[in-house]
């Protein structure tokens, strides 16, 4: 049934998808797309690249069903990025969308970007030749670094994990670029948040007996599609080194490659992968989320339906 859905204001009506991989956000997305007269931004580490298609089960030009999609094929699976790229893109496309009298949809393949716009991250200093070598430098003794930050500035050290090299590193920049430890920095550079007006966040609350087999039918669907070729010629292109390259479905097909895993043991490998990382997403997404509306698909389906049609 297509429901009269008011016709955007300014500012525009938005909303947020997340859920756990396969758990149908992207449909979901298209179809409430059609009746919201809304665009659509995709807030995820792996569609934002060309030529990961099968890898990263991007929405398909069929499955966008003429709905306009952003955030999908923006980088060259070699070029490196980070939150701030969505940051700017969802500005661009707000704009853009503010412009045109459209809606927007939000879908959160990535909650850790989605949270970080509601919230905002603190501009980083600028580091100049020198202090990026030291940075270097210093990383390559990690727990050395570490041990390091932790007697200058314990409580934030206490929030990072002596493994976590990429924040390990961001700290020890902040404090090599501006001789201030990284809790007073960004006491005084407070976050900034880049999505302002009101967006409401729904979430795909998915059993994970039920989850589990949507991932495992997907990656067998993934493997008919041709994901062993796809894989094999990002190798060939890019080699092993870009970061895209280790991402769950290509680190375990270029195993795969290399003789380590047989074909069953492949998709296999890939499923219990994606599976652990649904489990991670779902977990991030009830406890990083405060005020949210989780339900399942069918349900959650009807429920934005209606608050649409009410606001």
């Amino acid at each position: 049934m297509i429901r009269a859905m008011n016709k955007p204001k300014n500012p525009i009506q938005q909303l947020a998808i997340i859920g756990a991989t396969a758990s149908g956000k992207s449909a979901l997305a298209v179809e409430i797309a059609k009746e919201f007269d809304a665009i659509i931004l995709s807030l995820d580490s792996l569609s934002i690249y060309k030529e990961i298609d099968i890898v990263s089960a991007k929405p398909t030009i069929e499955e966008r069903d003429g709905i306009e999609h952003y955030g999908i094929d923006i980088l060259y699976p070699d070029e490196s990025f980070d939150v701030t790229l969505f940051m700017k893109l969802y500005q661009d496309i707000y704009q853009k969308a503010l412009e045109r009298e459209k809606n927007l949809i939000i879908v959160g393949g990535t909650g850790f970007y989605l949270k970080s716009m509601i919230d905002g991250i603190s501009p980083l200093p600028k580091l100049n030749e020198a202090e990026r070598g030291r940075v270097a430098d210093e990383m390559r003794d990690i727990e050395k670094v570490y041990k390091k930050l932790e007697e200058l500035d314990p409580h934030t050290m206490q929030m990072i994990k002596p493994n976590d090299k990429y924040r390990i590193e961001k700290a020890l920049a902040i404090y090599l670029a501006t001789d201030t430890i990284p809790s007073i920095y960004f006491q005084k550079n407070p976050p900034i948040p880049t999505i302002i007006e009101k967006l409401p966040v729904y979430n795909i609350s998915t059993p994970r007996d039920i989850l589990r087999q949507r991932i495992s039918k997907r990656t067998e669907r993934m493997m008919l599609d041709g994901l062993i070729d796809e894989v094999a010629e990002l190798e060939y292109r890019y080699s092993r080194r870009p970061n895209a390259m280790k991402a769950i479905g290509i680190i375990e097909t270029l195993s795969y490659l290399d003789g380590y895993l047989s074909r069953p043991q492949l998709i296999e490998k890939i499923a219990t992968n994606t599976a652990r990382l649904a489990k991670r997403q779902t977990t991030f997404n009830k406890s990083q989320f405060g005020d949210i509306v989780s339900l399942d698909l069918d349900v959650l389906r009807e429920k934005i339906l209606d608050d649409l049609c009410l606001s």
